[in-house]
């Protein structure tokens, strides 16, 4: 059981707030927060969600993940109804998720496309990854990505990607498979320095949501690139 929030990380997770309704809450995550689970002795932001529970003890429920190191938009739903109607939706597959990546070395070729290779899970001791498997291996999931090249410099390129489906680390396993990983991506190949630039973390960043509301309409939220990726792209003059 997860020790009490503090003052400290109840104004910290209230300060994550993007969109907020009767419905969901939409928080901007930062990089190195898990979402849940995490193995780190730490809050996760499903433990920081406390801070939002009613006086019945209902707290939000997160209606998604992003990867520790991935920054960005993150949905919860306020209510159990709402929770239902947006997983119902997710897995119909009426979520747009769009993300914002540094590859490198350069831009990807084609500048942009589809991505669609079969991903399969393993395992080695207690770490999870993925790998590009043949469709007709056991376990392999199909897997697509939408791509476009945003900015390009010598070494590195700002690139617009689209998962049309929701397997485990796919963006970085698929844009890795084009030999463009992510940048700061060490686990897929990813440099840690490109240029001369130090690269502080996994430069990936879930800029989009749109999804049908519970309420009704279609909602988008927008999170901006977080400061430190921002001075990466700058400094690799791959701005946005």
């Amino acid at each position: 059981m997860s020790p009490p929030l503090t003052e400290t990380d109840i104004a910290f997770v209230k300060s994550l707030v993007i969109h907020e309704d009767a419905a969901i809450i939409a928080l901007n995550k930062p990089s190195g927060l898990s979402s849940q689970g995490g193995r780190i002795k730490a809050h996760t932001l499903d433990d920081l969600l406390a801070a939002f529970a009613k006086s019945s003890g209902n707290r939000p429920r997160l209606i998604h993940r992003l990867d520790r190191d991935t920054s960005g938009v993150i949905l919860t739903a306020r209510t159990k109804p709402a929770a239902g109607f947006l997983g119902k939706a997710m897995m119909g597959r009426r979520f747009r998720k769009t993300y914002l990546a540094i590859v490198t070395p350069g831009a990807p070729e084609p500048a942009g496309g589809t991505i669609e290779h079969p991903l399969r899970r393993e395992e080695i001791g207690r770490e999870s990854y993925m790998r590009i498997a043949k469709a007709e291996e056991p376990g392999a999931e199909n897997a697509l990505t939408r791509y476009r090249t945003l900015a390009r410099g010598e070494a590195a390129a700002l690139v617009e990607c689209s998962p049309q489906t929701g397997r485990m680390h796919q963006l970085r396993v698929h844009l890795a498979s084009m030999g463009r990983p992510i940048a700061g991506d060490a686990r897929y190949g990813g440099a840690l320095s490109v240029g001369g630039v130090a690269v502080p973390r996994l430069m990936l960043h879930a800029a989009r949501l749109s999804f049908p509301h519970p309420d009704g309409g279609t909602t988008t939220i927008e999170a901006p690139m977080p400061d430190d990726m921002r001075a990466v792209a700058a400094a690799l003059g791959v701005n946005p």
